[in-house]
């Protein structure tokens, strides 16, 4: 009697990590490579003050922003999935606690900019909003994007717990966000506009969302009928913002190694860049030009 029991027992416990195994490898198929990958999207950069209790706590290109407060913290975007140790340790090395993120938020919902907010929404329990075209796109893992979708999610799926429009705010201990919605490079892209102060003087910020267009972006495609008209709003509104030191989702986008080196010291100044802003944005309008204006 002992044997048969001892033989079904094995069968079982077989059976049950049989059907584990096939569930995690089922989950891990879920996730497709992402379509494009730069080398200095992984490599370190050394964390720095911006201005204020703002921080860069990203990779050498992408791009990603702690705001502190006495209240809990607020990260922006987080780069790709195996970034989280390296922005947890940026955010260490700065003096902060990494489970005092209280709000995580995303400039878009593309896997290089929020392949990492599961594991981190999941390690700190911090609420997770986003403009509210892009949440099916952070819910789906990307999949539904009007570029890279329909071959499977590119980045663990992430549900957000408040939506956002166009004009919203986001408060956390005295830190006032406004997110702007800037469509065209996803549906819900938004830049972030918001007010922080040193020792000094006060310094209005703006996180730009630079409506860089891909390929494969045409005139009325099928999966994004309004990418024109959602490209010519964007680049109009962003042209009349204003503010006094911009950043955005990639470092290259606004200098920030020509402007920081590291080891430099605190320099907000350096970041009041309106010429390099306006010249990005030129640059953005004849890209458009070239492929989206239909007139």
């Amino acid at each position: 009697m002992f044997m048969p029991a001892l033989k079904r027992s094995l069968q079982l416990t077989w059976l049950i990590a049989s059907l584990l195994l096939i569930s995690f490898f089922s989950s891990a198929q879920k996730l497709v490579p992402p379509p494009l990958l730069q080398p200095d999207w992984s490599k370190d950069y050394q964390p720095f003050r911006i201005c204020g209790n703002l921080y860069y706590v990203g990779t050498y290109d992408l791009a990603c922003y702690l705001i502190t407060t006495p209240q809990g913290h607020i990260l922006i975007n987080t780069g790709l999935a195996e970034s989280v140790p390296m922005i947890r340790s940026h955010i260490e090395a700065l003096g902060f606690r990494f489970s005092d993120i209280k709000i995580l938020l995303a400039t878009h919902a593309h896997f290089d900019h929020v392949g990492a907010m599961a594991e981190i929404k999941k390690i700190t329990g911090a609420k997770m909003m986003i403009n509210e075209h892009d949440a099916p796109l952070l819910a789906d893992g990307g999949n539904s994007d009007y570029v890279f979708g329909g071959k499977g999610s590119t980045f663990q799926p992430v549900k957000a717990d408040r939506l956002l429009h166009g004009y919203d705010t986001v408060k956390l201990g005295g830190i006032q966000i406004i997110a702007l919605h800037h469509p065209g490079h996803t549906k819900g892209a938004c830049s972030f506009l918001f007010d922080v102060k040193d020792e000094h003087r006060l310094y209005r910020v703006l996180i730009a969302n630079m409506p860089s267009i891909l390929d494969g972006v045409k005139p009325g495609m099928a999966t994004y009928p309004d990418v024109a008209k959602d490209y010519a709003f964007t680049l109009a509104a962003m042209k009349n913002l204003q503010f006094d030191i911009w950043l955005a989702s990639h470092a290259s986008q606004f200098g920030m190694h020509q402007k920081h080196k590291p080891g430099d010291g605190y320099h907000p100044g350096v970041f009041i860049d309106r010429q390099g802003y306006d010249a990005a944005l030129g640059n953005l309008q004849k890209a458009y030009m070239e492929k989206l204006n239909t007139r």
